[in-house]
């Protein structure tokens, strides 16, 4: 995800975003159906007591055993190959051997490179058990995110995308990062244009065949505020309350959209 300062003008902002021909959608099929195979094995292997540099080295070893290249490791510096954020950690969070315990939510985001096209893609989830709340959190985020594709499609503009996940997360009760966006994608992991979770129907361009976009929406129990630790990576909550996130990284095709990064038997 990128981030971002402020987008509250958004309307007048300005976008160069990348039309993908058909045959490097092909090649993002490709990409990203590793990073989904990547992300369903990590998820039966999360339990309590678990450390996530262990999901972190079992990724590392199935992304290169499919001739793939982890795209997170060493971007910007970023040390390890899955983000694994824990509880009021939103993103970027680093694996360590920090053992997950029975009532956490983990956030696992998965990032490919396969002959020079990216995939992307995340899913939030729980650690045996957790409350209520906690169960709700992950449902709303998961729903706001199939509801943002649902918004993409010919004709439509980027930011019913941005509005339709926001009035949906916070009328259940939750709120919607602002400082971290959803953003284009193919043959740079972040491309034009940036994807916010917020804003006013009817603006931004207009969804066109063969656009790439990797929507996620980040949803946080309390207040939207975050802030990033020192370790220059983690982003928490400010008022320290759970965050879950979901990705799927999908391509205007036939008019909507479909999911590059959904699972297939």
């Amino acid at each position: 995800m990128l981030n971002i300062d402020n987008l509250e003008g958004q309307c007048h902002i300005k976008f160069v975003i990348i039309i993908k021909s058909s045959r490097e959608i092909e090649q993002l099929r490709k990409s990203n159906a590793i990073a989904a195979e990547t992300l369903h094995k990590l998820t039966r292997m999360v339990v309590a007591e678990i450390t996530t540099v262990e999901l972190d080295r079992t990724a590392e070893d199935f992304i290169l055993s499919m001739g793939a290249i982890p795209a997170f490791k060493g971007y910007r510096g970023f040390p390890k190959t899955v983000c694994t954020s824990i509880n009021e950690e939103v993103v970027h969070g680093i694996p360590s051997h920090r053992k997950l315990k029975e009532g956490d939510i983990v956030s696992l985001d998965v990032g490919v490179r396969l002959g020079g096209y990216f995939g992307d893609a995340a899913i939030t989830v729980p650690v045996g058990m957790v409350d209520p709340e906690a169960e709700r959190l992950l449902e709303t985020t998961e729903k706001a995110l199939y509801i943002g594709i649902d918004m993409a499609r010919v004709g439509n503009r980027l930011y019913d995308i941005s509005h339709a996940i926001q009035t949906w997360v916070e009328k259940n009760g939750f709120s919607v990062v602002r400082d971290f966006v959803g953003h284009g994608i193919g043959k740079d992991l972040h491309e034009e244009p940036q994807i916010p979770n917020f804003g006013s129907p009817h603006q931004g361009p207009r969804i066109e065949e063969g656009m790439v976009f990797a929507l996620e929406p980040m949803v946080n129990a309390g207040g939207h505020g975050v802030r990033i630790l020192p370790d220059g990576w983690t982003v928490v909550t400010l008022d320290g309350k759970r965050s879950a996130h979901f990705e799927h990284t999908i391509a205007i095709v036939d008019g909507g959209a479909e999911i590059l990064s959904a699972l297939h038997s």
